[in-house]
C-alpha cells in the first residue's frame, strides 16, 4: 500500500506545485493590474470608469496587458531614442535619495543575470565548503573587486561564488576563493540547479564522451607476395 501511495505522490505532486505556483504567479499579475485600474478609473471620466472595472473581471488579462507592455518597452530601448529616454530616466532615478540606492543594486544585480554579455552563472563548479572534505556546487559570478582582490592572499586568482542553498536557490552564501581549489562540472548551470533544488534526487545525466575518430587501417599484406 505504501508503494502505490508513494508512487501516485510522485505522479501528482509536480503537477499541485506547478499549479500552485502559476496560480500565485497570476494572481500577483492580476492584483498589480487591478491596482493600475483602480487608480486610473478615479482619475478616469465617469462612462471610462465603469469600462475600466469591468476589464478587472476578465481573468488572466493582466498578464497578458504585462506581456504586450514588456515587449513594447524591449522594442522602445532597442533603438536610438529609447536609449536616450532610458539614459535620462536612470539619470532621475539615481537622483532621488534612498530610491537611487535600491535602484541602483537592483539595477545592477538584473544587468548582470540577464545580460547576455555578462557572465554571471555561466559556469557551474565544486567548491569545497563549508569544510574540508565537504562538497558543494556554486555559480561562478565574477571576480573579486578591485579593491578586494590584492588582499586575498597569495597573488593566485581568485572567483566570486555563490553558494545557493537547498531547495531553495534564491538565499546562499557570496564566497571568494582561488580558482585553482574549484574543480569545474560539465553539467550546465540548469541541471546544476535542478540537482540542488531536487536536494540531489534529480541527477544530470553524464555528458556523452566524443566518438572517437575513425583510424583508417591498412589493408593486410599479402604473406605470399609474387616476386
Amino acid at each position: 500500500m505504501r508503494k502505490y501511495l508513494i508512487a501516485g505522490l510522485l505522479v501528482w505532486l509536480p503537477l499541485a506545485i506547478t499549479v500552485w505556483v502559476l496560480h500565485a504567479v497570476l494572481g500577483l499579475l492580476d492584483g498589480i493590474f487591478a491596482a493600475v485600474l483602480g487608480a486610473a478609473a478615479k482619475v478616469a471620466p465617469p462612462g471610462l470608469a465603469g469600462f475600466l472595472g469591468e476589464l478587472h473581471k476578465i481573468p488572466g488579462l493582466g498578464v497578458l496587458v504585462l506581456a504586450l507592455l514588456l515587449l513594447a518597452t524591449g522594442v522602445f530601448v532597442a533603438n536610438f531614442v529609447g536609449q536616450w529616454w532610458l539614459r535620462q530616466w536612470d539619470g532621475l532615478m539615481h537622483r532621488i535619495p534612498i530610491v537611487k540606492s535600491i535602484y541602483s543594486s537592483v539595477k545592477q544585480v538584473s544587468d548582470t543575470l540577464f545580460s547576455s554579455k555578462g557572465n554571471a552563472f555561466r559556469e557551474a563548479v565544486l567548491v569545497e565548503y563549508p569544510r574540508a572534505g565537504s562538497w558543494t556546487i556554486a555559480f561562478v559570478t565574477g571576480k573579486p573587486a578591485l579593491e578586494v582582490a590584492p588582499l586575498l592572499g597569495d597573488g593566485s586568482e581568485h572567483v566570486s561564488l555563490y553558494v545557493p542553498t537547498t531547495p531553495n536557490p534564491t538565499s546562499g552564501f557570496f564566497l571568494m576563493v582561488p580558482r585553482s581549489q574549484l574543480r569545474p562540472l560539465a553539467m550546465s548551470v540548469d541541471a546544476a540547479l535542478k540537482h540542488i533544488i531536487s536536494m540531489g534526487v534529480v541527477a544530470p545525466s553524464a555528458p556523452h564522451p566524443p566518438a572517437a575518430a575513425e583510424v583508417p587501417q591498412k589493408p593486410p599484406s599479402d604473406p605470399n607476395p609474387i616476386g
